[in-house]
């Protein structure tokens, strides 16, 4: 079966990719698969990230973290749909996250 990139996907497919993700990953939680159910998420959470513009978040803005309560991230520059910086936390290194995990701080 030959896949396409996100990069490459419509905003339909995309839809229709994460929704498909979505059904997957539930099926793997009911059977108790929970590394499939974790590599599924993560998927559907990336191809989340292609449908937003990686220009609406900005170098030094700070961001809350989805699913990790209280806890920020400043990013120091963007590539692609990835958000490269740091927790805002004491000894943390600097990483990417995918921009569908980020949401503007309250």
């Amino acid at each position: 079966m030959l896949t396409k990139r996100y990069s490459m996907m419509t905003e339909h497919e995309l839809r229709m990719e994460i929704s498909t993700l979505n059904d997957q990953a539930k099926k793997a939680e009911q059977l108790g698969m929970i590394n499939e159910y974790a590599v599924l998420e993560r998927k559907a959470v990336l191809a989340k990230s292609y449908l937003l513009n990686p220009k609406d978040f900005k170098p030094n803005e700070v961001y809350e973290i989805e699913g990790d309560p209280g806890v920020l991230f400043q990013i120091d520059y963007m590539n692609g749909v990835f958000a490269w910086g740091k927790r805002k936390i004491e000894g943390s290194q600097e990483e990417g996250i995918p921009i569908a995990l980020l949401k503007k701080k309250d």
